[in-house]
């Protein structure tokens, strides 16, 4: 089977097809043996993401002071109304900036890679208890225009013109007046990222006890990987995930036709 292209250029799966790295061969026998022992290693790991799960469930929550207001397909809405009339949040901070700022009209790849996974997942968490919406600094107009063009389903609400993902990505009042903090600090992103200019990506956690709101959790960056079910299976293949290759990921409509 041929992946070249009519202009001669590879394609990708062209690019993919012949990729696969250098590996031991062995018998069925010695095949099991190493699987086993992987096993184990694979229950810590389920045992240890159990643990976690239970202290991030036992973090401390913080009452949010700050009013906000998020443009929704039914008007202006508070923190509060975006729960729906449950008590959990989840938010998924989706980059896709203010036009005016010269962002295209189009959210980030990298983002819509992550959506495409969550759109499906979501539809289980009302009968959990749980409100799911994406928030974007992006007019409604543009939100509402690109969610049409991806086929997803789940709410998407613009914080046009609010500190909303600032203040919430960012935990100290230096980090806010300086735009600088992205994940907790770390410092690779330290001379990177201006989040009073950039956009971010990452997941919040609220809950809403008693008439307030509080916040419960976030994470950013590689903290998200699981989220993609797509990075899950590439996880399990025999390259894994490989080197990045150009313009990876891309939006799925953006991917040649096989």
């Amino acid at each position: 089977m041929s992946f070249r292209s009519a202009g001669g250029r590879k394609t990708d799966d062209e690019k993919w097809a012949n990729r696969m790295t250098e590996h031991a061969v062995g018998t069925r026998g010695e095949w099991l043996a190493a699987r086993i022992a992987l096993l184990t290693e694979e229950k810590d790991l389920t045992r240890r993401s159990d643990e976690l799960a239970r202290k991030r469930q036992a973090l401390p929550w913080v009452p949010v002071e700050n009013d906000y207001a998020f443009e929704t397909d039914d008007g202006t809405k508070t923190l509060a109304e975006l729960f729906d009339g449950r008590a959990q949040l989840l938010v998924f901070h989706f980059m896709f900036g203010p036009t005016v700022e010269g962002w295209p009209d189009a959210g980030c790849p990298g983002c819509s890679y992550t959506a495409d996974s969550l759109d499906g997942a979501v539809a289980h968490l009302p009968p959990r208890g749980v409100t799911f919406v994406a928030v974007s600094r992006a007019p409604l107009e543009s939100l509402e225009g690109y969610k049409r063009r991806m086929g997803w389903s789940f709410p998407w609400v613009s914080a046009a013109g609010s500190d909303f993902n600032l203040d919430f990505a960012v935990f100290t009042e230096e980090g806010r007046r300086t735009g600088s903090g992205f994940n907790f600090g770390t410092p690779k992103h330290a001379a990177e990222i201006d989040l009073r200019r950039d956009e971010l990506h990452g997941v919040s956690a609220f809950a809403l006890d008693d008439g307030v709101v509080y916040h419960t959790y976030s994470c950013y960056d590689r903290g998200t990987d699981v989220l993609s079910a797509t990075w899950q299976l590439l996880d399990r293949t025999p390259n894994g995930r490989g080197d990045d290759p150009e313009e990876w990921p891309r939006r799925r409509d953006e991917y040649p036709k096989s």
